[in-house]
């Protein structure tokens, strides 16, 4: 696993198969995309664009900073202002929310479908999205992302406790009316990625779910966007002592 601040290519092993390959190449390469991240084991916001991206065939430049080091700040800083990663590069254009992220990618790779095609479910994709980017507040704080951790039944704070329940809630209503017992929307979509960090919590915490949920969560974990960002996130040797400090006891 590179250290801070190195860089290499990533795209899917299945872009070969991909007629419109030669297309996203030579878009890429004219963006120039590249990818700021934080560590794999720790970093949800970074995850979800990361995934998006992968699972889309998307080349990009990957660069991972570090968190909680004395140089993460400035680190960070040598790419956007905001302070935090995410941070897409795109040319002389710095985006720096995941959300905005993948609405950039979907924009400019349309071709990728990575939101539903169809209406009632492309608004619906995007309504969830940003009920998870901008909520559940609560399961953040007392259950934050460590794939490596192993804690079953910590962190069920009623507010956590609450945003299971709303999160469940909202799988059972898409997969119901669009999943048809695949992803959320069907295919996996932005949608998918924006979740893909509660699953990594459900699985840490040991949060028993309804059969139907579970087997949603297995799939996502063997989607090989998933798959690869786990793994890598294992490999990871780096600790972030703020981010173990937060785990609950």
């Amino acid at each position: 696993m590179p250290g801070a601040n190195q860089s290499f290519r990533f795209a899917m092993q299945t872009l070969e198969l991909d007629p419109t390959l030669t297309q996203t190449l030579d878009q890429a390469r004219q963006a120039g995309l590249t990818l700021v991240i934080g560590n794999k084991n720790y970093s949800s916001w970074s995850m979800r664009p990361w995934v998006a991206a992968v699972a889309a065939g998307i080349p990009f430049t990957e660069v991972r900073v570090l968190l909680d080091q004395p140089d993460t700040a400035g680190n960070i800083a040598r790419y956007s202002a905001a302070g935090r990663v995410p941070v897409l590069l795109a040319g002389e254009m710095t985006i720096w929310d995941s959300l905005a992220i993948c609405e950039y990618l979907a924009e400019q790779f349309p071709e990728k479908h990575m939101w539903p095609q169809d209406v009632a479910a492309r608004a619906m994709a995007r309504s969830v999205a940003a009920e998870m980017h901008s909520g559940f507040a609560d399961l953040r704080t007392a259950m934050s992302m460590n794939i490596k951790a192993k804690l079953p039944g910590r962190g069920r704070t009623p507010g956590a406790q609450a945003d299971i329940g709303r999160i469940c809630e909202i799988w059972e209503d898409c997969l119901s009316r669009f999943g048809h017992h695949n992803f959320l929307f069907g295919d996996f979509s932005i949608a998918d990625a924006f979740y893909a960090p509660v699953v990594m919590r459900f699985k840490t915490y040991g949060v028993a779910l309804a059969p139907a949920l579970q087997a949603y969560c297995d799939r996502m974990l063997a989607h090989p966007a998933v798959a690869r960002w786990v793994e890598e996130a294992l490999k990871e040797t780096e600790v972030a002592a703020a981010h173990e400090d937060e785990l609950p006891d």
